[in-house]
């Protein structure tokens, strides 16, 4: 067997894709250069490169650049969201969450996918006003609506005071969940402005607007939005600064060694 045709049945250099071909041309990898690299890599490790080549172009798109028609489409829909005070029209399938069509029609990355089922809090946003859960939510059905995400809390350049106090208070540590806690806890500040009720508001009665809402309250509240790296004091104490504009200081102390002693021995 000739060398090359016993290469060519080793790595399957006919049954190359065009997609791989694409790959080896960009990098520059022709004839015996070609043979020598695909000797050293596994078809596996192409992938992992055409990953940066093929979602180069797509993540460099913005919001105002991306096109509004998809080429193919099932069960298709044309829905104006206005999202972050910016309309934009786009075909989409019927079905369509409002978090994929944000994160992979208006490339609005900042809205996180986590568990897809309405369960972790980390794509919710804000829609007029209210905190919803965008993988839930139908992207069809948000046609007229106003709709924050993440981005669009800042204001000309300047962070939103929840944002800030987040820093502040390191409210987050891998910081994924965090625009899903911002989003939901700047909803929330109205939510205590109009006086709506919780879980554990005691007397219905007498619930009044304007309400200053205690530790327990917040953390209640904020059930929904899990912190996989349990930021949540600290995630607390960023709300309450924001919530009464008095400057928090964190309200858990550290235990003494006595302390942790007595609890090992109990």
């Amino acid at each position: 067997m000739k060398e090359d045709d016993k290469f060519k049945e080793e790595v399957n250099l006919d049954k190359l894709s065009d997609d791989e071909n694409i790959i080896l041309d960009a990098m520059g990898l022709n004839g015996s250069n070609r043979r020598k690299f695909l000797k050293q890599v596994s078809m596996f490790s192409l992938g992992l490169y055409a990953s940066s080549i093929f979602t180069s172009e797509i993540f460099a798109d913005t919001m105002k650049d991306l096109p509004e028609n998809a080429r193919v489409l099932l069960n298709e829909v044309m829905v104006n969201l206005r999202v972050n005070k910016v309309v934009k029209p786009i075909t989409i399938d019927s079905r369509t969450s409002l978090l994929d069509a944000l994160r992979e029609r208006l490339a609005l990355t900042g809205t996180k996918k986590g568990c897809d089922h309405g369960q972790c809090g980390a794509c919710t946003v804000i829609i007029d006003g209210k905190r919803n859960l965008s993988c839930l939510t139908l992207a069809a059905t948000c046609e007229g609506k106003e709709i924050t995400t993440v981005e669009g809390l800042a204001n000309n350049g300047e962070m939103h005071p929840m944002q800030q106090a987040f820093l502040k208070h390191d409210g987050f540590q891998c910081g994924y969940c965090t625009p899903g806690q911002i989003c939901s806890s700047v909803a929330l500040l109205e939510e205590a402005k109009n006086g709506e009720a919780s879980y554990v508001t005691e007397d219905l009665k007498t619930i009044k607007s304007g309400l200053t809402l205690s530790e327990e309250e917040i953390r209640e509240r904020m059930s929904g939005n899990i912190c996989r790296c349990g930021a949540y004091n600290n995630i607390v104490q960023a709300f309450k600064e924001v919530h009464t504009g008095n400057e928090e200081m964190p309200t858990w102390e550290f235990a003494t060694q006595e302390q942790m002693d007595n609890a090992k021995n109990a």
